[in-house]
């Protein structure tokens, strides 16, 4: 039987850091109420047949009674809400408040940054802000927490026609990513499906004695868009390029709140190389070649808190050695992602070396 105190409430349980957690969680014997969408598709099956986890469908948005029961009986909680539920700030806070009422004893919460206020020029970006906003509303309650800021997915890379994180195979054999970040900056990066799910049981073993209040970058590695490429193009054996474009193409529909947060990326990072983390609780520097310009964590306007010195992947990579890089990820997962979304590159005569 699972230790009753080791139950951890979890929301949007088949999104990728949430469904990381679970397999985690669950393979120490932890039992898991999870709050899903769908029990539909493969990744809800899977979930659903791992020791120790319980599903529970239905939407967030005003649904307390459906709140209520993915907290009775948890004393842990790993929350990560997403914009295609509705209002995030008011499930956000719906969840917290759940929390604090049942006694919650460690909350960890998946944030990221609000942008604008660390420099007047810098827009903030709609599904990051909100987070930023259901994080201080957290602070506020005075719940035992700890917020962690996902790096950019390895995951989210495709030869689908996505905007953004498309790597496209052109028609000569060579791939190309066209994205709006500076190619010599340095930006975070984590493989969600493997390494999420460890670092936060690490969280939740350590406990808020020592994390209480703090902001984590789950990032495991900082490479620059010139870097990214030069792993694609080593591991898949096929010249890779990367192409600094300040508009990001839409090739696709995409929600309107999605669209809003393209516009504000290309603003924030293909106009004013603005850091992915602002704030001293992300100390760090990325220097550009050839340049005098130090592009830094910190904020001009904000001063010194209690950023932890060292690299930015110094936090992550304690709480979980065993993560994967994204060169690891390249030569194995991405092949198997491609695969699973219809994509034959990989034993197309076509691209064969």
């Amino acid at each position: 039987m699972p230790n009753p105190k080791k139950t951890i409430a979890i929301v949007n349980g088949t999104g990728r850091q949430a469904a990381s957690v679970i397999r985690a969680v669950s393979a120490v014997g932890y039992a898991v109420r999870a709050q899903v969408y769908s029990t539909e598709g493969l990744v809800a099956e899977e979930l659903a047949e791992l020791p120790n986890v319980t599903l529970f469908e239905g939407e967030l948005l005003d649904n307390p009674a459906l709140i209520d029961t993915i907290f009775d009986g948890a004393h842990i909680a790993f929350i990560n809400t997403i914009h295609l539920a509705g209002d995030e700030i008011k499930i956000g806070k719906a969840l917290a408040s759940a929390a604090k009422k049942k006694n919650i004893q460690h909350f960890v919460y998946s944030s990221m940054p609000d942008h604008s206020i660390h420099n007047p020029k810098w827009p903030a970006l709609p599904l990051w802000a909100c987070k930023f906003t259901v994080e201080n509303y957290i602070r506020q309650l005075g719940l035992p927490a700890t917020f962690v800021y996902a790096g950019i997915y390895n995951n989210n890379f495709t030869s689908l026609p996505y905007p953004l994180f498309c790597m496209e195979f052109k028609d000569d054999g060579t791939l190309e990513w066209r994205a709006p970040f500076h190619p010599d900056i340095k930006l975070p990066w984590v493989d969600a499906e493997h390494d999420v799910g460890p670092a936060v049981l690490q969280i939740f073993k350590e406990g808020p004695t020592k994390w209480n209040g703090s902001r984590i970058a789950l990032a495991f590695e900082t490479l620059t868009p010139l870097q990214v490429c030069e792993i694609f193009g080593r591991e898949l054996e096929r010249p890779c390029k990367y192409v600094f474009d300040q508009h990001i193409e839409i090739k696709v529909p995409v929600p309107d709140a999605y669209r809003q947060q393209l516009a504000g990326i290309e603003l924030l990072f293909g106009i004013y190389n603005a850091p992915y983390y602002p704030g001293s609780d992300f100390e760090y520097s990325s220097r550009r070649k050839g340049s005098n310009e130090t592009i830094t964590g910190r904020s001009s306007h904000e001063p010194s808190g209690k950023g932890r010195p060292g690299k930015l992947t110094d936090d992550a990579r304690k709480l979980w050695p065993g993560w994967r890089s994204l060169s690891e990820y390249v030569s194995t997962a991405f092949i198997v992602e491609e695969e699973a979304n219809g994509k034959t590159w990989m034993i197309d005569k076509t691209f064969s070396s």
